[in-house]
């Protein structure tokens, strides 16, 4: 399940490079989130799958929704949009699991232990330091799709804060339920928020045969599958290793950004993941007796 979810999961930043060129990042989404709903109703129906059963399961479940759909998805989409590579998109997410390892250390309820160590405030350091190494090489260069500015920057951090606040919110509040009633809950939500911004972009969507390619991998492969499978992860394991899968996401996306778009990686690139891997590994890696 894992491999298939770094696999997965990759793609999204791809499929994000193919749609953006025909169609503004909300509306995309808010149609996303109606066909994959179309999609759930139906099996829901037919395997009769239950509804969670009380008012504060609903409500967790439309709070990860929108942190996790509605932020994360249109943090990035935007980012992409705005003019940000792929991969630089994917690195910068990448950084969840520095950023949950390190809350749950504050909080005292992991597998990292209690208070934050000198060795995971080393690899909190590396880790960022690794990304400021990619980000500075990229800031202000004109290049369509590998461009960094204040904008897309902010979108892409705003993905960030909201996919791990949705990854530990799901983990402490929201009771296992089947994954099919509870991710069709999360689209509800985050449709009703994200159709607002829709309606406001003025950019047209162009069904051109990669925007129709885009939207189908979107809803059958990242939400049904992609999106469903981190639902379970989440239910079946510790927040932190979960979120420490998201680091497999950025190696395996700039690869698929270099052969398909022909995005560039450099040593600095090169550099910044290792940099990345190696915080990683210091925040996560559990204290020896």
């Amino acid at each position: 399940m894992p491999a298939v979810f770094v696999l997965i999961w990759s793609t999204g930043f791809i499929v994000a490079r193919y749609g953006m060129p025909n169609s503004p990042p909300f509306k995309f989404l808010v149609v996303r989130y109606g066909l994959s709903i179309l999609c759930f109703l139906p099996w829901i129906w037919g395997a009769r799958v239950k509804w969670p059963q009380t008012g504060s399961q609903w409500l967790h479940l439309c709070v990860t929704g929108l942190l996790m759909h509605s932020g994360y998805l249109g943090g990035v989409w935007a980012a992409v949009k705005a003019g940000m590579g792929s991969g630089l998109a994917a690195l910068i997410v990448g950084v969840q699991p520095i950023l949950t390892a390190i809350w749950l250390s504050m909080l005292g309820n992991s597998g990292v232990g209690g208070p934050v160590n000198r060795r995971q405030w080393t690899g909190l350091t590396l880790g960022f330091a690794g990304l400021a190494m990619v980000v500075s090489r990229k800031f202000g260069e004109g290049s369509p799709g590998d461009m960094v500015n204040s904008v897309n920057l902010a979108y892409a951090l705003g993905a960030l804060v909201s996919i791990t606040a949705g990854t530990l919110y799901q983990k402490q509040f929201v009771q296992p339920c089947d994954v099919r009633s509870a991710n069709t809950v999360q689209l509800m939500a985050a449709f009703f928020v994200t159709l607002p911004l829709a309606l406001m972009e003025l950019e047209p969507m162009g069904w051109t045969a990669d925007l129709y390619g885009a939207m189908a991998w979107s809803v059958l492969g990242l939400t049904i599958g992609g999106s469903s499978l981190l639902y379970l992860l989440i239910q079946r394991g510790a927040a932190a290793s979960v979120a420490s899968l998201m680091y497999l996401v950025p190696p395996s996306t700039a690869m698929l950004a270099w052969l398909l778009f022909d995005e560039p990686v450099t040593i600095f690139t090169v550099m910044g993941i290792l940099l990345t891997a190696l915080g990683v590994s210091l925040v996560i890696r559990p204290a020896r007796a």
